[in-house]
């Protein structure tokens, strides 16, 4: 009996707090293997317990004004955190202590007027951040310093007149792809700041819909991104707007209407000077990228990023490209669209510097030569044109006889002759009743029309 009751004891335990758990969910709450979904259900706080096996918290849609410390702790298996449409303002510090888990987190449409430096420094798993259309007027210079996996952040839609650039220089943030600073009120840009990023940072910075001054330096920055073919230039031409003289109202899309900007040079001394290789390669064939850097010892780590932003680490990514330990890459077969611009990237994190390099490879079709002709063919092509030669000869030859003026009839020639002036080749002999022995002459040819057959005169003779 004793046995019996320390066996059931765990489990009515257990039962309990999954109890309590439930009651402490909002009804309208939804759960599914490990996602938990309390969207547009009116919401003022986090529920206090939450599952542990959760990965994905839903809390899109709700009234949440504040999130108290540690309002994620516990969940081990926190990957994804969404919050975005609620009024959050501030984030209180070790909001999310013990959540290192977390990859994604959505923070969009609510109205946090900042980005202090405790944010999100508990967050070093982080690979996603979302803060667009808050009312950020301000992110500290240390606010993403520990977001050292981040690859993605978006903080468009907001009222930024500047952001920190220097904190995620070099080393810092080696997988950052795209940062997102649209639709903000930045006025000026440190250039500076921005061409000592990496190229794999500058092709994913978006700029477009600011408040930009219009000045050389500016333009020479985009003008170059957008003959790099950078997609934050390419696929916003038309957004890319800049102040004459920084009036409101005069506003030009610089891009598309580049006659404000004639006078200035495209190559300014100091500014975005990178170096770059071209290698080109006909399709179908293999083509080696070499990794160049002036960084030395046995601590380097190489990375790729192809034109489609594209991670590329060794050994590859088995399909097409290869990677070789001394950083070199390999396309095995190489496709058109494999052209583009090629980013290496070498950190030595020992000494923590880094190095960037680009390769703008072309990828060509071969053009086949054109095969000779058959003998054959050649061989009935020729006899073609000859018979087309004789007929062209035969019937557009004008004739000779029936233009001149005819002379009267000569006498007669022997029987057994007959004139080569006075005879003419006919298709078909002409229908005789003479008898064997005798010879047909025809002495003359009178012609009403220009004759259709040609000027050729021969003896015609017929012997027994």
């Amino acid at each position: 009996m004793l046995c019996a009751l320390g066996v059931a004891a765990p489990l009515m335990l257990s039962s309990l707090v999954l109890h309590l758990a439930r009651a402490a969910l909002h009804p309208g709450c939804l759960k599914v293997s490990d996602i938990l979904s309390c969207s547009n259900l009116g919401l003022e706080q986090v529920p206090k317990q939450l599952p542990a096996t959760a990965a994905t918290l839903d809390f899109n849609h709700n009234h949440l004004v504040r999130l108290e410390e540690g309002s994620f702790a516990g969940l081990p298996h926190l990957v994804t955190l969404r919050l975005a449409h609620n009024q959050l303002s501030d984030l209180s510090p070790g909001t999310f202590r013990n959540t290192s888990s977390l990859r994604h987190l959505d923070l969009s449409s609510n109205q946090l007027y900042k980005v202090d430096n405790f944010y999100f420094q508990e967050l070093a798993g982080m690979e996603e951040l979302l803060l667009f259309n808050n009312h950020i007027v301000r992110v500290e210079s240390n606010a993403l310093i520990s977001l050292v996996n981040l690859r993605k952040a978006y903080l468009s839609h907001n009222r930024l007149t500047d952001f920190p650039f220097f904190s995620i220089q070099e080393h810092s943030h080696p997988f950052l792809v795209t940062l997102d600073l649209s639709s903000n009120r930045m006025p000026k840009l440190p250039l500076e700041d921005i061409a000592a990023l990496p190229v794999s940072v500058q092709s994913g910075l978006f700029l477009h819909n600011n408040s930009l001054i219009c000045e050389c330096a500016m333009y020479v920055m985009f003008k170059r991104w957008e003959q790099k073919g950078f997609n934050s230039v390419k696929d916003y031409r038309e957004e890319h707007t800049c102040l004459v003289y920084g009036e409101p109202r005069a506003s030009v899309q610089f891009l598309e209407h580049t006659r404000f900007f004639e006078n200035c040079s495209i190559k300014l001394p100091g500014l975005l000077v990178d170096i770059e290789s071209t290698l080109q390669v006909y399709a179908g064939e293999s083509a080696l990228l070499e990794c160049q850097t002036s960084l030395k010892g046995r601590h380097l780590t190489y990375q790729w990023v192809s034109p489609h932003q594209e991670f590329i680490a060794p050994p590859g990514n088995n399909n097409t490209m290869r990677m070789y330990a001394n950083g070199s890459l390999e396309i095995l077969a190489a496709r058109v669209e494999d052209s583009g611009v090629y980013w290496c990237m070498v950190l030595d994190r020992q000494q923590s510097r880094n190095e960037t390099r680009e390769v703008n490879v072309t990828v060509i079709m071969r053009h086949h030569e054109v095969e000779p002709f058959n003998t054959g063919f050649t061989t009935l092509l020729g006899c073609v044109v000859s018979l087309v030669l004789v007929l062209m000869y035969l019937y557009l030859t004008p004739c000779r006889c029936w233009c001149r003026k005819q002379a009267p009839p000569a006498t007669p020639s022997p029987a057994n002759e007959c004139s080569a002036q006075s005879s003419i080749l006919t298709p078909t002999p002409p229908a005789t009743t003479e008898g064997p022995g005798r010879k047909m002459c025809q002495s003359s040819l009178t012609v009403s029309n220009p004759p259709l057959i040609p000027d050729i005169w021969t003896t015609v003779s017929s012997k027994q």
